[in-house]
């Protein structure tokens, strides 16, 4: 049992104009430091194939898809929210981003690995039901979930989302579906400003102060999430893996380091190994600072490799 890392070239083609933060070069970053590191020999590296529309339509209904199909360019950027642009490309890297997603869901499930980092681009989590936004189209965590509750051994599933932005998409499309626990740690106040004071018995928020750092956020999350877990039992674990909470990063104000997110992993795996088998599937989201973004990565890496 292994840990596989699944990403595709192709998510580098989508480009949302110069100086965007969410750049092509994210997902390079993270492989030359997890090939520095050393780690990368040590991961099954597959790739993706994009998801088909069928597919899309778990988490998404179909009017949504098409009205995104419809903004896709033949040059230059069309726009889906002032922050989120699609190029040419777009379309093809987020159903790629989506189908790592459920490709790592499937290999898990079926015991060809333990746990699996999907490293791809666009990011997934601020995407509503139907709403683009926050450099996200299809929402690749909710994907997944929904891939997987329905399997015949799935009843239950817990997303984790570390990212400095508010999971918002993810609370929006399971905040009725109590086989789903969410549970979201970011700063407050900060954007995207919605769905951040919903109250469900399957939502956590985990509030976060501009300046918190290792010791409160590490104590807010044994607080928060732990009794939580517990009570919940999934079957298996999603990660919503945002980087951007490093305290190098440019977007958000928290002040984490490279071993608070080795440290949440360790706790996460720990978690996965008491009620899910080991099962963990995590999506990268945030993380702009591409030198603290890569060894973010490698840290959560290592973990994930060492959990079991």
């Amino acid at each position: 049992m292994t840990t596989a890392y699944i990403t595709h070239i192709d998510c580098q083609l989508h480009e949302m104009g110069a100086g965007h933060p969410e750049s092509p070069q994210r997902l390079q970053a993270i492989t030359d430091q997890l090939s520095t590191s050393g780690l990368l020999a040590r991961l099954d590296c597959l790739t993706p194939k994009p998801v088909t529309t069928q597919q899309l339509e778990l988490a998404h209904p179909l009017a949504y898809i098409r009205e995104l199909e419809s903004l896709h360019p033949q040059q230059g950027h069309n726009y889906a929210d002032p922050d989120t642009a699609l190029n040419p490309h777009s379309l093809r890297a987020a159903r790629l981003a989506a189908g790592a997603v459920l490709l790592g869901t499937q290999r898990i499930l079926v015991g060809a690995c333990q746990n699996a980092f999907c490293a791809i681009r666009p990011p997934g989590h601020h995407a509503e039901q139907a709403t683009a936004m926050g450099f996200c189209l299809f929402n690749n965590v909710a994907l997944g979930v929904e891939w997987a509750l329905r399997q015949s051994d799935i009843e239950r599933v817990a997303v984790l989302d570390f990212d400095v932005h508010h999971g918002n998409g993810t609370v929006d499309i399971f905040k009725d579906r109590p086989e789903v626990l969410v549970c979201s740690s970011f700063q407050y106040p900060f954007y995207p400003f919605r769905f951040q004071d919903i109250r469900r018995p399957n939502i956590v928020h985990t509030p976060l102060a501009a300046g918190t750092g290792s010791s409160a956020f590490r104590h807010a999350i044994e607080q928060d999430w732990l009794p939580a877990l517990a009570e919940h039992r999934p079957d298996m674990i999603f990660v919503s893996a945002g980087f951007d909470a490093h305290r190098d990063d440019p977007l958000g104000q928290l002040q984490l380091t490279d071993e608070d997110f080795y440290w949440i992993t360790g706790l996460i795996g720990e978690a996965a190994s008491g009620y899910a088998g080991g099962r963990i599937l995590s999506v990268l989201e945030g993380g702009y600072n591409l030198k603290a973004l890569g060894l973010s990565a490698v840290a959560h890496v290592q973990a994930l490799l060492e959990a079991r």
